[in-house]
């Protein structure tokens, strides 16, 4: 766990500094500059781009990965990753010429209830065509154990593009209409900076020759757009149903939800940065103890983390929306639904990343039909009756049936299991902290009071974790830093 742990807490700081921005952004600058009807667009666009980016990436991000380290020769090598580059144009052209030549009526179908949005639904595939390749390059870097740089193009530049576009509208620089064309420049951007970096970690010999094995490759990023769909529509699919029911400004309310919940997940998409090129590798070294230890530590190690994450948004989410504008309000509940849909994905470790990379992968196909139809069904039941509240609602039933069932999976066909006795200790510390601290509100300004309480928080949760000794690698990095502090001490 050496190079996990040390990429990891590396892509934790970076992925946390962009949450940052994207905290100023979601939670102040969009609330405050562009109003919610504009802010709703921004979400549904972006949810819908993100939806397609597994069709314009054709799966290729994660197939490279899956496939890399079985190529047995630099040359062949060389053949896979020209192949993986211009593989994606296979389903790019096809969906980009339909969406051009039948836009009113997907724009019909899609916006009835908010015709607004019609003159930007155009912006999707593009968007969603920058994301794929983005993708497709990031993994370029992550088969090479290079994942660091590009978390921070990924998590850390879009946000700040967006940022001072925001301070544009605000300073009369961009039209509101304006800002939202301006995405397309901003994930343009983040695409073409991933494309640079990873042509200097390794630049491509061009070849238009189809590998040996290219049955399996297209197999398998077929079954990959299903599952990345799956996992998208798990996080978007809600924002793209609620315009269909409720007013565009109502996703406005969601986004600020979702985005305070989500950061539950950094720690989870910080460390499987680097656990999944990991996980493929012992998989196809048949290390099955290996791949054992992998599982439970990651699953403990982001279990710790993400429940600290957990309990500094639960115990302080009264005070975060007291900081936001009051029209923004009424999203707590939400909050609490999707944080709890959240934490379930990030204590199961890499779960996910062993299905898929193993011969069981197809059953991705029959899981992934059944979270759509459960995600479409309980959003047309919930949504019409609680509003976004259904939404999260709906999002949590999916999420707990869909996780549980790969879990069952994993345990029975692998004979792996995540959980062990820390797991209960670890889920004692965090209700315990819970029950304490929940009902516990100082008296001073919401800023002060989440900074008083997450104090009292991190020395409780710390010192539980480190007595009961939960995780051993978390152990280490506390004495290692104890260490280095006692001898700049004495």
């Amino acid at each position: 766990m050496g190079i996990v742990l040390n990429q990891s807490i590396k892509n934790t700081v970076i992925t946390y500094f962009g949450f940052g921005i994207g905290a100023i952004n979601a939670l102040f600058l969009y609330t405050n500059f562009l109003g919610k009807t504009h802010y709703g667009m921004v979400a549904f666009l972006l949810s819908a781009a993100n939806i397609m980016m597994p069709l314009m990436a054709f799966g290729v991000h994660n197939t490279m990965i899956r496939f890399y380290s079985k190529c047995n020769s630099e040359k062949e090598r060389e053949k896979f990753l020209s192949f993986m580059l211009w593989m994606p144009l296979l389903l790019i052209i096809p969906v980009t010429s339909i969406t051009y030549f039948f836009y009113d009526e997907i724009a019909f179908y899609i916006l009835k209830e908010n015709p607004t949005v019609k003159p930007f639904l155009w912006l999707i595939p593009i968007i969603g065509i920058c994301m794929g390749y983005f993708e497709v390059y990031y993994a370029w870097v992550k088969v090479h154990m290079q994942s660091v740089f590009g978390n921070f193009i990924s998590e850390v530049l879009v946000r700040i593009v967006i940022l001072l576009m925001l301070f544009g509208v605000h300073w009369n620089w961009l039209t509101k209409d304006g800002f939202i064309y301006g995405l397309v420049g901003a994930y343009f951007l983040q695409f073409i900076v991933m494309k640079v970096y990873a042509m200097s970690i390794k630049m491509p010999v061009l070849s238009f020759k189809i590998p040996h094995n290219s049955k399996e490759i297209f197999g398998y990023s077929f079954f990959i757009i299903i599952s990345g769909s799956v996992a998208v529509l798990l996080m978007d699919f809600d924002k793209v149903m609620i315009p269909a029911y409720e007013n565009i400004s109502s996703n406005a309310l969601y986004s600020v939800a979702i985005f305070i919940a989500t950061v539950i997940a950094v720690p989870s998409r910080a460390m499987l940065q680097i656990i999944y090129p990991i996980t493929a590798k012992l998989i196809s070294e048949n290390k099955q103890e290996e791949l054992r230890e992998l599982y439970q530590k990651s699953a403990i190690n982001l279990q710790v983390f993400g429940g600290f994450v957990l309990l500094g948004v639960f115990l302080n989410i009264k005070e975060i929306y007291q900081l936001i504008p009051q029209e923004y309000s009424g999203g707590i509940l939400v909050v609490f639904l999707i944080g709890l849909s959240k934490f379930y994905d990030v204590i199961l470790g890499n779960n996910n990343a062993i299905i898929l990379n193993t011969k069981y992968y197809k059953w991705v196909l029959f899981f992934g039909f059944l979270l759509v139809f459960m995600m479409i069904v309980l959003n047309m039941i919930f949504i019409p009756i609680y509003g976004i509240v259904g939404a999260a609602l709906a999002t949590l039933l999916s999420v707990i049936v869909y996780n549980s069932i790969k879990l069952w999976f994993v345990v029975k066909k692998m004979n792996l299991f995540p959980f062990t006795n820390k797991t209960i200790h670890s889920f004692g510390i965090i209700s315990l902290i819970f029950v304490l601290f929940y009902f516990w509100d100082f008296p001073f300004h919401p800023l002060i009071n989440i900074l008083l309480k997450s104090i009292l928080i991190t020395i409780v949760y710390v010192y539980l974790n480190y007595s009961w000794k939960i995780s051993t690698e978390i152990n280490q990095i506390i004495d290692s830093f104890l260490g280095k502090v006692k001898m700049k001490f004495k």
